[in-house]
């Protein structure tokens, strides 16, 4: 037992530490290469003094590392004064059916991570995003948004944790592998489909983009794009932050454009037209298969190896579990996998940055221009108090989205143009 232990803690711990070193290299780096970059911190981000986004950096870098600890202090607590299996004892004289006893025992599990986080939460939003000027959320809408989101991500959770805990009591662990990865994918794709059209609504108004100058634009780039003009929104993401974004999500007739109602404030028409354009290429480059392909083939490893985690008898023992309660089984296996996962994390990230870049290129080619991709990304950058300069190391873990340096670059050498700035000293 002991070096399941010391495997088990080592993965834990150590994937906590170099996350946390990561990340204070991160905020050191940015800050050093903010100051040596002045000159195009001022020409592509109008930003004199970056002390602001530095203490942003330190501050929001600061909250999430004492929140991992807080929460990998916790979970060990639990495992290590037996709370975890006091709980799996309990849960298996109640008397229920194995199914049920691990949906209670996952909720369970998903509410005390929530109670945990909130006053992390409380913190960020009232204190960090009001420092900042970022918070436009009252604690009216802070609370309906927590309960509202407690419902919904417990009944998906329950009907997730339960149909799955149903294929291990009932299948060997090949068929309930490969029916739990069917089970998880359709799941993944039905959200793609769910997710805008029932959950977000919950949260936020979305209107289509009507008659007008930006309807006007919104068709010019989909006529260029090869695309008909339809399914694009504009969110009231004001309601809660000044934070500027845009997203794409969905698939086939459920596929939507959604545009921060501050992104449109802020942006010039040329530079949203930039961005529609970048949306769109996720959209052509067929970048939403490819990464739900990508997603599917890392679930079916992960599956798998939960599934040969299951199968030995140690894993039960590690905590003195019951050899029936599955459930409990499922939990400490993906404590051995998740920390896999994020040192895998910079192998699955290098498709988003491949895909990323790549939809910045057809930005240009259906602009014709590199400057309203290069406007929008410096707005973006700026406003949302971004570090221009992450550590690459951090990035590799981290990003999904290249540096904003690399970005305008390579969106300048695209469009033919060249930069003499200092920006080529940054990471890539």
């Amino acid at each position: 037992m002991l070096e399941q232990h010391a495997l088990l803690l080592g993965l834990l711990v150590g994937t906590t530490v170099l996350s946390t070193v990561l990340s204070v290299l991160n905020v050191r780096h940015g800050a050093r290469e903010m100051h040596h970059s002045a000159d195009w911190l001022g020409e592509y981000l109008d930003i004199d003094d970056p002390s602001e986004i530095i203490d942003y950096q330190r501050a929001t870098t600061g909250l999430g590392l004492v929140q991992s600890w807080v929460g990998l202090a916790l979970l060990l607590g639990a495992l290590y004064t037996g709370v975890v299996t006091d709980i799996v004892e309990f849960l298996d004289g109640t008397g229920l059916p194995p199914v049920a006893q691990g949906v209670l025992f996952f909720l369970g599990l998903f509410v005390a991570q929530q109670v945990v986080g909130i006053p992390f939460d409380l913190y960020s939003t009232f204190v960090v995003d009001e420092q900042f000027e970022f918070n436009e959320t009252s604690p009216r809408l802070w609370v309906r948004d927590l309960v509202v989101g407690l419902l919904v991500s417990g009944v998906i959770m329950a009907v997730v944790a339960g149909a799955l805990l149903a294929l291990i009591e009932t299948f060997e662990t090949a068929l309930w592998v490969t029916g739990g990865w069917v089970l998880v994918v359709g799941f993944m794709l039905f959200m793609q489909v769910l997710y805008p059209r029932v959950i977000a609504p919950l949260f936020n108004d979305f209107e289509p983009i009507e008659e007008g100058s930006l309807r006007d634009r919104v068709e010019a780039v989909f006529d260029r794009a090869g695309f008909e003009a339809e399914e694009i929104y504009t969110m009231d993401a004001s309601r809660r932050s000044s934070r500027l974004n845009a997203y794409f999500i969905g698939f086939g007739r459920a596929k939507r454009v959604v545009l921060f109602d501050t992104l449109v404030e802020k942006l010039n028409g040329p530079e949203i037209e930039g961005v529609l354009a970048h949306e769109l290429a996720h959209w052509k480059r067929n970048h939403v298969w490819k990464r739900t392909g990508a997603t599917a083939l890392q679930l079916g490893v992960v599956l798998a190896a939960v599934g040969y985690l299951l199968s030995t008898e140690w894993l039960y023992e590690l905590f003195a579990l019951p050899a029936e309660a599955s459930y409990a089984g499922l939990f400490v296996a993906v404590l051995f996998v998740l920390p896999l996962l994020e040192l895998t994390a910079p192998v699955v990230n290098k498709l988003s940055l491949a895909h990323e870049r790549e939809a910045d290129t057809f930005a240009v080619d259906v602009m014709g221009d590199g400057e309203p991709m290069v406007g929008a990304l410096s707005k973006l950058a700026s406003e949302n108090l971004a570090n221009p300069f992450p550590h690459p190391w951090y990035a590799a873990f981290n990003h999904q989205h290249p540096p904003i340096p690399e970005r305008i670059r390579l969106i300048q050498e695209k469009a033919g143009e060249t930069t003499t700035t200092g920006a080529e000293t940054t990471p890539a």
